[in-house]
């Protein structure tokens, strides 16, 4: 398989800019997932890594070679779209092995090729089905299917299961994490939905008006996100982001902002209280009789073992992950506290993320 080194990526079209100068590597064998909203241009970075659009300027490089400007044919990759793009007039014996034979491959080294193919994607008793009688999942693994069959050094994929219903699309998920540990294939990965990218990819490129937020392992871009915009996409729900007020407070040797009473980390720069935003994630919204802010329970919404409660405070909205036990009604009155470890710090104007003390170089 094979490294895939990014750097200073760019694409116009005219006067409109898809991609901003983006840089990041995906290592040999990962499952590195660029995640964002629609027009963000994931799929754009996606197509010009596989030579199916040429970049303005920046370089890719695929196995340490030089791919950039070369068109698609002469890539050793592999691209799997989301409306699996099969040709109806074929079965899936011949789809899977269209591929192949358009090379000139010989037909016994197709037909192990295939046998191994659907012996994985478990489609061996399909082979001989037309396509078009096939479920939306088996029509994808015949498409994944004439993917795998080609050996490539990466696949791309572009948002795979967007076609699939939701109860179909998770377990496509866990099946599609499965295949990739079996081939180890380095694999690139578009989609917009982040429980998609958080559950399969080893890292994941958040990207946002064609601009890499943030590049990480999913857990780091949880709990440390590198901007606003990447604490309120991942996370359901969002980040809570709170105002702060007064200036800044002195205890002991430890130098905070107050909100509230709230003790945040000690700050690496000196700007008024008012540059800064608070971030929390609802689990670390913590109920106290004196916790040191107070607000109105506005409602909560029930999930089985939990339930997220809304709550109005003078800083801002607050939304909690608590246990269902807890018994809470509309207008209750009641105290909070933050885990200060589990904070972030966004400069307002620019809303990227401000290292602290405990976090110092937390953020990439």
């Amino acid at each position: 398989m094979a490294r895939i080194n990014v750097t200073n990526l760019h694409k116009s079209f005219g006067s409109f800019t898809a991609v901003k100068n983006s840089t990041f590597t995906v290592d040999d064998g990962d499952f590195f997932c660029l995640l964002g909203p629609s027009g963000c241009g994931k799929t754009t970075t996606l197509r010009m890594i596989a030579g199916l659009e040429l970049p303005t300027s920046g370089e890719i490089r695929l196995a340490g070679e030089d791919v950039t400007f070369k068109p698609a044919s002469q890539r050793d990759i592999a691209f799997v779209f989301q409306l699996f793009a099969l040709y109806p007039h074929m079965n899936v014996r011949q789809n899977i092995a269209y591929p192949l034979k358009n090379i000139g491959m010989a037909a016994g080294e197709i037909d192990r090729r295939i046998a191994e193919a659907a012996r994985t994607l478990r489609i061996a008793h399909l082979l001989e089905r037309a396509v078009n009688g096939l479920s939306s999942g088996d029509r994808q693994r015949v498409a994944l299917g004439r993917a795998i069959v080609r050996e490539p050094a990466a696949f791309m994929m572009d948002e795979p299961l967007g076609a699939l219903d939701a109860e179909f699309r998770h377990i496509m998920c866990g099946e599609l994490r499965a295949l990739h540990n079996r081939l180890k294939a380095t694999t690139v990965y578009v989609t917009h939905d982040q429980l998609e990218a958080m559950s399969m990819g080893d890292k994941i490129a958040v990207m946002n008006e064609g601009v890499i937020e943030q590049s990480g392992s999913p857990q780091e871009i949880y709990d440390r996100p590198a901007s606003m915009f990447v604490a309120d996409f991942i996370g359901s729900p969002p980040m809570n982001f709170l105002s702060f007020g007064g200036s800044l407070v002195k205890g002991g040797r430890e130098i905070a902002i107050g909100i509230g009473r709230q003790r945040v980390p000690e700050l690496r720069v000196d700007m008024p209280a008012a540059d800064y935003v608070l971030g929390v994630r609802p689990e670390h919204v913590q109920i106290s009789e004196s916790g040191p802010i107070r607000g109105e329970v506005f409602g909560s919404e029930y999930l089985g073992t939990t339930q997220i409660v809304t709550i109005n405070t003078a800083e801002g909205q607050v939304r909690a992950r608590l246990s269902s036990d807890v018994s809470l009604r509309a207008g209750d009155r009641l105290g909070l506290e933050f885990r200060p470890e589990k904070l972030s710090i966004f400069a307002r104007a620019t809303g990227r993320a401000i290292p602290t003390a405990l976090h110092d170089g937390g953020h990439r």
